[in-house]
């Protein structure tokens, strides 16, 4: 294998730090990490594998000395901009952005469920919204048995999928509350990224409302799971609110099939799919919760 490099685009935002996290974990055969951001976090440092690296300001010229790989953490707008430049240079571009994941051209990839789509990339694979990903791990082993042919989803969303300000947010209503023990609904703090507060609350509002009714984050996850399980005319509707969590989503899904089913059989195809961890023991007080995937 020949050497490769990576470049890794938001890389001091809180997605890039996690995907810095996740790097370090696997470890991969890369000789060369370059790490860009904004203009205001150009000169920042970064520690990744027992080395110090200085953020580069994203520029059109970033990618003149010719990645293997890069990875987009930065939005919509740097990704509409700064992708095709990457992909016209050689570069093989992985976007967590929203803006590439409806279009024909480009696959819209989850590795454990679609992989063979990596192949068909002309310089860009658009990686899904985070809850579309793990509802469609666990959909796709049942779609491929039974046929799934309805959805209907409600997701959980922690404030870690706002970004730092989403995080703000709820750590200034917990202090606001742990200062006003006797008045823990007056709120004395500047809200940062959300219309209203997220301590003790539940917003049905993830990105902006569409005419229609939806949220753009809800369409999202009905538009991207049609893509993804290559069923454009599945019938899907989904809910999708912000919860004061701070890491990670959980969803409600019901789901109807063609096929007829037994439940203890569709238990067992969850249980022995790969990437798929089955708690259901309610007896017992075993089912999945938010702290499970936080350990």
């Amino acid at each position: 294998m020949k050497n490769l490099k990576l470049a890794l685009v938001g890389a001091t935002g809180l997605v890039g730090q996690t995907v810095l996290k996740v790097l370090e974990e696997y470890n991969l055969p890369i000789y060369k990490y370059v790490f860009f951001a904004s203009n205001r976090s150009k000169g920042k440092k970064i520690t990744f594998l027992n080395k110090e690296y200085i953020v580069n300001e994203l520029t059109i010229s970033s990618f003149d000395e010719e990645f293997d790989f890069a990875i987009f953490c930065a939005g919509g707008e740097v990704s509409r901009k700064f992708a095709p430049i990457a992909a016209q240079k050689g570069c093989i571009v992985i976007d967590n952005s929203s803006y590439f994941r409806m279009e024909n051209q480009v696959p819209l990839v989850v590795p454990e469920v679609n992989p063979e789509e990596i192949q068909n990339n002309k310089g860009i694979i658009a990686n899904p919204n985070c809850s579309t990903i793990q509802a469609v791990c666990a959909l796709k082993p049942l779609d491929d048995k039974y046929n799934i042919t309805r959805i209907v989803y409600s997701t959980y969303q922690a404030v870690s999928g706002a970004g730092y300000k989403g995080v703000l947010d709820l750590k200034n209503g917990v202090l606001n509350f742990n200062n006003n023990l006797f008045d823990d609904l007056e709120q004395n703090y500047e809200l940062q990224k959300f219309p209203l507060p997220i301590f003790s609350n539940c917003l049905p509002h993830i990105d902006i409302f569409l005419e229609n009714g939806y949220t753009k984050e809800e369409e999202k996850m009905i538009n991207e799971t049609r893509k993804i399980l290559k069923k454009p005319n599945l019938k899907i509707t989904a809910t999708t609110v912000r919860v004061p969590v701070f890491n990670s989503h959980s969803e409600s899904i019901n789901v109807e099939f063609e096929k007829d089913f037994d439940l203890d059989d569709l238990k067992n195809t969850l249980k022995n799919a790969p990437n798929i961890v089955l708690k259901d023991d309610i007896t017992n007080g075993i089912y999945p919760t938010t702290l499970d995937s936080n350990r």
